[in-house]
Formats: C-alpha cells, structure tokens, sequence
C-alpha cells in the first residue's frame, strides 16, 4: 500500500486530536469530528455523542458543521496556536486549492451570498442602473426632440369634408369645417379673449414651460386603463394637438410625439404666437374653427369686436360646442337641449369672467355688465343644409355618434363617407305632400289667430329591415331647429291604441275570479270579436270589477269622441268596431282587464322608446298620452306590418374613412309578437281604412293599415299606417318653439286651416296618402297575410237594466273642459234615435258612416276623462293640455 494510503499509527491517550496536533507528517486538509474519549479535550465543551446519554460517554460526536467550525473547535481545543505551514506542501489528502472566483461586471445574483441575500443587489447595482435609466432617457429624449419639428398650424389644422350619400350611392351633401375658418393675426384678437382662455384653462401660460407633467400622466394613465386621453393640460399642449390633427390616434407613440413637440414648440415659438395658433385652429362648434370663424357663426361680427362676455361665452365652447351652444344639439346627444345648453354655457361664463377678475385680467365693474348669455344667431348658415337636408344630416350624424365608435369630436374633424338609408325620391314626395297641404290650407295672413305656429313632422320606415326612407323635419332645416320628425313632444292620441290590442292578444285579460298574486297567471287572450261598453263617461274599473280611483279616492270617467255613448241602450261594442270607430271607453277599459304593465311593455316590444311614455298609473294611458317620435311611431307600426318581427329605425347603412369601411350596419331583428297577434293587428287596422276613421288614406288595389288619433284640446292630429312595404306617421300640431322662448306650449287647433276642428283623418291622412301614392308607385302592390284566429270572445260589460234612457245623464259633476269631438257634425244620441251609431239595419256602414256624407267619423280624440272632481290637479306634460283629469283648455 502506498504510503498516502496508510493510516497514521494511533497516539497513546489525549485522542486523536491530540495525536493530530503532535504529528510531524502533513495534514490531510480534513478535520473530522474528534471521537468521544475520557480525557478528550473534546469533553472539555460538551460534545455531544450520538448512542450515549451524556457527552464523553465514548459515544461518536455530531460532526461540525463547516470547516471553519470545525478549525475554531481545534484551535480553541489546542490553546488557540496556529498550525505550522507544511513544508512539504499540500498533501494529495488536502486537495488542490479552488482557484479565486473570476469578478462578474455585473454582480447579481450576488456571489458569495446565500438564500435571499443572494437578491438584494447591492449599492453598486442601483447606483449603475439607476444612471443607465437616466442616460437612456436622455438619449430617447435628445432623439425625439430632434426628429420632431414645430407644426404649421396654417397649413396642418384644417378640418375635411364629411361626404353624405344617398341611399342609392349618389352624394347628399358634401360638409365639413374647412370652408368656415380663416386665421387672423394676434394683434386682432382681443385680450378679453386671450385672458377668458388662459382663466379658464391655463392661468400660468405666460410663465410655464409649455407641458404640464400632471396632464402627461394623468393622460397615460387613462390610456393604460383603457379609456380615452385626455386632451392637453395647457394652452400649448393643446395648440399642438390642434395642429395634429392629421394623426387623432390615442396610442403611446403619438402621445410620446404630441409631448416632443409642446416641449419644442414651448421652448422656440413666442407665447402669443402660441396663442394666436390655438385661437386660430380650436373648434367652436357650428363648423367654426378659429376665433374668426366662431365670431361669425354666433354673432355675425368680427373678432376684433366682440365684447367681453362674448369673449367669456366663446371660452367655454371650447369645453365641447356640443353641450354649451345655446341653441343645442341634439342630433349629436340627447341630453344636449336648448335648455339644459343655455344653463351650462351661462355657468361657465361666470366662472370665466370671475376668474379673469380674480386673476387680475377684467376689471370688476366691467365684469357686472355681463350677467345673462349674449344674443347668438341661428346655427345653420349653410345654403347646402337647407331645406329636409339639414335634418338628414343631423339624423344620420346622432344615429353614427350614438350607435358606433366614432366621436363627436371626430365626426366633426371629417373625412368620412357617410351611406344614409335615405331614398332621395321619396324624401322629395314626402315634402311636396306636406307642402301642398300647407299652400291650399294654412294661411297665417289670412287666420293669425288659428294658423300660425302649424307644423308637420313625418316618417317613413322600411318594415323588412328598419331604414329610415324619408323623413320630414320641418319647413327649413335653417329657420326651423327643432327636427319634428325625431323628438317633438306631441301626444300621439287613439294611434296607441293597436298597442293595448296586441297586448290584449298576447297575454290576454286577467280572471276577475283570480286572486290578486295569482291574476298574472289567470288570463285569456282576447278575440277582436271580445265586447266592451262604449258608452260615454264610462265609470272604469279594475281588472277585479272595483272602480278605479286616484290616490285621492277620486273615480275615473272616460269620455268619448264628441261626448258620444255608442250602440245604446247596451252600449256593446266588439274591439274591431271600437278600434274602426275610435272608441276611448272600450279601450281604456280594456288596458285596465290587460294590465297597464303590459300594455307598456307591448309598446316596447313594437319599438317605441320608454323614455317617451307617459306614466302607465292612469286609464288614460292606452289612449296616447305618451309622445314618441314620428320616427319611432313609424317604426312600431312597421313591426305590425312585418308580423311581429321588430327592426329598429335606422339612417345610415356604412361608414368610410380613407382606410375603409369602418362601421357597417348588422341588422338584429327581435320577434315582438307572434305572427297570429301582430297579423290581427293589421286586419283591425285594415278596417280603420276600409271603413272607418281612415278612409282617406286609402290607396287603389293596395292594403293599407293605419289608425287616426286625436289629442284632447285638438293640440295634435296624427295618422300613422302601412302597407306590406312601407310604414308612415305623419304629424300635425301648433307650437311655439322659439329657441328663445323657454315655456313653449302646444296651442289649440280649433279652426286652424278654415276647418272647425283638426283630426288624424283630415291633413295628416290626406298628406299621408298624397306621399303614399308617389312613394310606392311603380311597385308591385303586395296583400297583408290572411289572419290566423286567435283568442275568445269576452263579454267585459254585462247586459243593462231595463228601460235604458238613450239620452246620457249627467255625471257627477260636469267636464272640466269641452270635449272635443273627431266626428264634427255627427248628432248627440236622443231619446228617439235608439238604432246605434250607424243607423237602422244596415249594418253599420251607411247612413252615417264611411267618414262622408252626414258627419261620418274621422278619427280618434284622445278625450280628456270626466272627474268626480274637478278641482283634482293633472299632469299636463308640459303642453297644457289638461293633464290626466281634464284640465285648463287655453
């Protein structure tokens, strides 16, 4: 065996330690745990044994935990005195020494260090990274600064063209904003101008640095949430975007752009050329870029004159044109009223000119001669806008605004191609027809008293798919602001009532029998063949046979067209001669048996908007109280006209950029009613036209469906009817909507037009069937489908009590208002005439009716009900009308 190899003779006493130190050879690099013997000096501090109970018990001891614990043990345990070198150098048993660790240039983890320590880095590390950030920052920003150039803003802040086209492709109108700015030089703009923009948005201007880092992050950060930036925070940041409006993309490289060239721009370009390029290139709404442009769109003068409240009101147009022009603009939000406008814009004007006399910028007694809005001017300007074009313009501008991802703000920048579902020849037919009544009839010089204030609106949808064909807004799209055709807050009368029939055919009348939590359960749907009362002043009741009253205990009376009982003694109608003849006490009764609620909700399924509904708390709801659109009226009788399908109005089928398509229209149709229900609905409306209220739509060898309506007080006519192809609502009313008039009301038409009264079968039919005629001609005439039968036969009025008195008794106390009447001429019932409404055996179609001859019907009067009480207050609507229980008539 070699000599490396062979064991060390074993020492005499002390232990192998002892033996260890006092041998003259060569270590062997390795100290083992020293054993357990008596006299050990290992007893000396406690070594522990492993198979003995107490230390030095002979034991094995638990071995070191490192070499260096181990080295300590041995010196402490030899008195602390270092091993002599070994001349002979390290032996085979010690090992080679580890060569040093070579130094890493950047240390982490950190060498040398153990569990987390080995994470931490250390101060080197922070120090370096944290120059490195810094430089490279530096350097991005050296960089972007130099590629970055300052903006021209003559030459980049314009505003494009928005192309509207037909429905056939053909261009509407071409419209935008870069035809209405021209710059100005700085010395013509007025410092009450300059100082009402940097009060209100940028009181350091003249002093900062042109970017506020508050802005920055606050900007980015909205970015990372994924919401939209927020403009600049300063007046230069703000002229940059401007200036940029070649690139409106909210994406961290333009924004990291936007913020190199506000530094630049901060840094080379003098303030009041600044501010002369924001002035000169900001929106002020109405297709005014510029202070220039925005003096003349409002006040018709130039910027140099404008006084210091003007200067404070154009300021904040600058917050969105859309929410602070007086004059609103609803095609673009709903909630952007005439009225709700005027407020917001008088606000911020005060605080404007408090500001700029805090700041040192108006003097005080100039300030208080400034406390109401300035006068503004008319909106529209614009020659191309005149006429119905103005208004299909704003439809299809609020449908794009409302329904896609495109802003305001950005469909104001232009540059898009609109497709409008418009028909250029049927918006043209739809306006002569109007336009005709309005010159054989309505005569302001000649009955000032009576026609003056008298307007249209109209609306023309296609069933099968809801685009909007036609519409009519009003005489001039730039005299007349008020788009009659969208939103005008007439009450649509007896046109609602097709609604309480197809909510009686699709969930049917409640038992009476049924308790009250189980009514919703316990229904039969109702035939048109089901017979109501159709006598005059009807006593309502609930579903459950009890009389309805208010909440003052008050009962209800339903009057009818021209205070009329029909068919006495019993007064039994079927709800398709009801409906023929406009009776109101047949139909609020059955809305009662139905259930107001779902009367409601028939309406919505139809396509009419909640928003436009009246309170479903009153009787008086199933006869049209609610005033929804032209548009929306034209759209829920489109969905009768397609057998239940609902398609939801539209104006505009594309829109395209200089990229593409950027919104196609996807059509998504709702089945409102069964086919069965919304196929009666039609037959019933036929009937209207056949021989009934609306004989004067009637239209030659086609199928027409529509139904008349007339609101109590005559303040507003409608007729509203379809064919397989097309559904129109047309209309009529007089109201005083200066833009400046803020308690505007719904007027009277009691002789207006030479005629004693004005109902849903006189100029609403006749305009209907004049636009009809031309609109559909050269297609084919198609037939409604045959209706499937539906529901029972109801008998809600039990027969009368013998010796019935045909002459109507006076109710509890008389009729707040006089009872407009949609049949003029036709006589009161009297003792004598007991054949009923039609006359005597020849089944209700001659003598009077067929809307000829002597006093036929012509329409539905949605009546005002006779109180048991006068003195109970109503709910007018704002249109004075008399509200739910009569009322004031004017």
């Amino acid at each position: 065996m070699s000599e490396h190899r062979r064991k060390p003779p074993q020492p005499q006493g002390g232990g192998r330690a002892a033996a260890r130190r006092g041998q003259p050879g060569s270590s062997t690099g390795r100290r083992a745990a020293p054993r357990g013997a008596t006299g050990s000096p290992s007893d000396s501090y406690g070594a522990h044994s492993y198979g003995s109970d107490s230390p030095g018990s002979g034991g094995e001891e638990r071995p070191y935990g490192s070499r260096a614990e181990a080295r300590r043990a041995a010196q402490r345990g030899g008195g602390g005195r270092r091993r002599a070198p070994d001349p002979a150098g390290p032996g085979r048993g010690r090992g080679r020494a580890a060569p040093p660790a070579r130094k890493r240039f950047i240390d982490y983890p950190r060498a040398g260090r153990y569990g987390w320590r080995r994470w931490v880095p250390s101060w080197k590390v922070v120090t370096g990274t944290f120059i490195g950030l810094i430089g490279s920052l530096v350097a991005v920003a050296g960089i972007g600064y130099a590629m970055v150039s300052v903006p021209d803003i003559a030459k980049t802040a314009t505003a494009q063209n928005n192309v509207f086209e037909w429905s056939d492709g053909s261009v509407m109108v071409a419209t935008g904003g870069e035809t209405n700015r021209q710059i100005i030089n700085y010395s013509m703009i007025p410092k009450e101008m300059r100082y009402a923009v940097i009060s209100q948005e940028n009181k350091t201007f003249e002093t900062d640095s042109g970017i506020d880092p508050n802005g920055i992050a606050r900007a980015f950060f909205n970015m990372a949430r994924g919401g939209q930036t927020q403009g600049g925070s300063t007046i230069t940041q703000q002229y940059v975007k401007n200036a940029m409006l070649d690139d409106q993309s909210q994406t961290i490289s333009r924004k990291f752009k936007e913020i190199f060239v506000a530094v630049k721009v901060g840094a080379t370009v003098p303030k009041d050329q600044i501010m002369a390029g924001y002035l000169n290139s900001a929106y002020f709404g109405r297709g005014a870029y510029g202070i220039q442009a925005a003096a003349r769109a409002y006040f018709n003068k130039e910027a140099k004159d404008l006084n210091p409240g003007e200067c404070a009101f154009l300021s904040a147009l600058l917050k969105g044109a859309t929410y602070y022009d007086p004059a609103g603009a609803r095609s673009l939000d709903q909630a952007a009223t005439p009225e709700a406008n005027r407020k917001r814009a008088l606000a911020q004007m005060q605080d404007t000119l408090n500001k700029m006399v805090q700041y040192g910028h108006l003097d005080a007694s100039v300030r208080a001669k400034y406390t109401t809005l300035p006068k503004v001017q008319s909106p529209r300007s614009n020659s191309q806008l005149g006429g119905q074009i103005g208004y299909l313009v704003d439809l299809a501008k609020s449908y794009i605004v409302n329904n896609t991802d495109i802003t305001a703000d950005k469909l104001q920048q232009g540059g898009y191609t609109i497709r409008t579902t418009f028909d250029k020849k049927k918006v043209k037919a739809l306006e002569a027809a109007v336009k005709k009544v309005q010159k054989q009839n309505i005569k302001p010089k000649l009955r000032p008293e009576t026609d003056t204030h008298v307007q249209f609106g109209g609306a023309s949808v296609d069933p099968a798919t809801g685009a909007i064909k036609a519409i009519y807004g009003g005489e001039n799209a730039t005299k007349h602001f008020t788009d009659n055709a969208d939103a005008t807050g007439a009450q649509v009368g007896s046109t609602f009532k097709p609604f309480v029939l197809a909510a009686a055919m699709k969930w049917g009348v409640r038992n009476p029998d049924g308790l009250e939590s189980q009514a919703q359960d316990e229904r039969t749907v109702a035939s048109p063949k089901s017979l109501y009362s159709g006598k005059n002043k009807l006593k309502i009741k609930n579903y459950d046979g009890s009389v309805w009253t208010d909440k003052d205990g008050k009962e209800w009376l339903q009057t009818n067209d021209g205070n009329e009982s029909i068919n006495p003694p019993s007064y039994k109608i079927d709800l398709r001669e009801a409906m023929r003849q406009s009776v109101n006490s047949a139909y609020v009764q059955l809305g009662m048996d139905v259930g107001l609620d779902k009367v409601k909700q028939a309406a919505l399924d139809a396509g009419v908007l909640e928003g436009s509904l009246a309170s479903s708390a009153f009787p008086s709801f199933s006869i049209g109280t609610s005033d929804p659109s032209a548009i929306r009226m034209a759209g829920a009788y489109a969905t009768f006209a397609s057998s239940g399908t609902q398609n939801d109005p539209f104006s505009v089928t594309e829109v395209r950029d200089k990229d593409g398509v950027v919104y196609t229209h996807k059509a998504q149709p709702k089945d409102a009613f069964e086919p069965k229900v919304a196929d009666n609905v039609t037959d019933v409306l036929k009937t209207v036209v056949d021989k009934g209220t609306g004989t004067a739509a009637q239209l030659p060898g086609r199928d027409v469906a529509g139904k008349t309506g007339t609101t109590d007080g005559n303040k507003s006519a409608w007729f509203v009817g379809y064919t397989p192809q097309l559904s129109t609502s047309i209309s009529m009313f007089r109201l005083d909507d200066n833009a400046s008039n803020k308690n505007r009301k719904f007027l009277e038409m009691y002789g207006t037009g030479g005629q004693e009264k004005i109902h849903g079968a006189s100029f609403p039919a006749q305009i209907w069937h004049d636009y009809m005629a031309e609109a559909l001609q050269g297609e084919q005439p198609e037939k409604f489908p045959t209706p499937e039968p539906i529901g029972k036969v109801i008998n809600a009025e039990p027969s009368p009590t013998p010796t019935p008195s045909a002459t109507e008794s006076p109710s509890a106390s008389p009729s707040v208002s006089p009872s407009p009447t949609d049949r003029p001429g036709f006589p009161s019932p009297t003792a004598s005439n007991t054949c009923g409404f039609w006359g005597c055996g020849n089944g209700g179609n001659g003598g009077n009716g067929n809307g000829g001859g002597n006093g036929g019907t012509t329409g539905g009067v949605t009546e005002s009900p006779t109180p048991t009480d006068s003195s109970s207050p109503g709910n007018s609507r704002g249109n004075g009308n008399g509200g739910l229980f009569g009322g004031n008539t004017g």
